[in-house]
């Protein structure tokens, strides 16, 4: 895990600038690309009846585990529910599977559906409650909207550390995911300006990005450049 993942030609930082500045101790040749994003989870679109969700009235926040956490999600849709109740906010949960959805039904205002793609739903969204995985961090950076972290495990703390430095999230413990601490939370993500502003400016960074094309670039460079010196020594 820790022995021979760089190389020495090149390593590809797969984030957006605006998470860090290289540092000193990098491994030589890294290049910060952008985030290189991908939400088409097998070319689904976005489904009619969450489209017209969305259609009908005011940006709702946007609960989620993304890809990893959502396989121990515990209590956090429950709360998340009760939290949207507290706010009188409208809400869609993504649960990722069947087994997550809420046993009682949902109230008025409140929808889940087991997948959307980032791309189109956070950009409509007032803020997102999510778990802090890079994916997901990145595509809250890009829609240009607050977030609340609550990290699971992994690069998770990590990166919620970061977006809370920058001033486009704040965090919270997965211990303390109960819906009265995380309405206080999201009151202040929603009501200081401060919050949208910043995720605004750190959004319209992240889409000036191609984090893709530029790896693709920098890898193709790297190609091109050892066969020019492959044919140079054979001439």
């Amino acid at each position: 895990m820790f022995e021979g993942q760089f190389s020495p030609e090149l390593n590809l930082a797969l984030f957006a600038n605006a998470m860090c500045v290289p540092k000193s101790d990098w491994p030589r040749n890294t290049v910060i690309t952008g985030f290189p994003f991908y939400d088409k989870k097998d070319n689904a679109a976005m489904e009619p009846a969450l489209q017209r969700f969305l259609d009908e009235g005011p940006a709702p926040l946007v609960f989620t585990l993304g890809s990893a956490a959502v396989h121990i999600a515990g209590d956090f849709y429950r709360e998340s529910v009760r939290t949207a109740q507290l706010l009188k906010r409208r809400a869609v949960l993504l649960v990722g599977s069947d087994e997550n959805r809420p046993k009682e039904p949902l109230p008025e205002g409140i929808v889940a559906f087991n997948y959307a793609p980032f791309g189109e739903i956070l950009p409509r969204a007032a803020a997102v409650v999510h778990q802090g995985g890079v994916g997901t961090t990145g595509q809250a950076m890009r829609a240009g909207i607050p977030a609340l972290v609550v990290p699971f495990a992994h690069d998770q703390p990590d990166n919620a550390a970061r977006v809370t430095r920058l001033g486009v999230a704040r965090t919270i413990s997965r211990r303390e995911y109960k819906a009265e601490r995380v309405a206080i939370e999201l009151r202040e993500l929603l009501r200081n300006p401060f919050y949208m502003r910043r995720a605004q400016q750190i959004g319209h960074r992240v889409r000036c990005e191609n984090g893709a094309a530029f790896a693709v670039d920098l890898i193709l460079d790297r190609i091109n450049k050892r066969r020019s010196t492959a044919l140079r020594s054979v001439a």
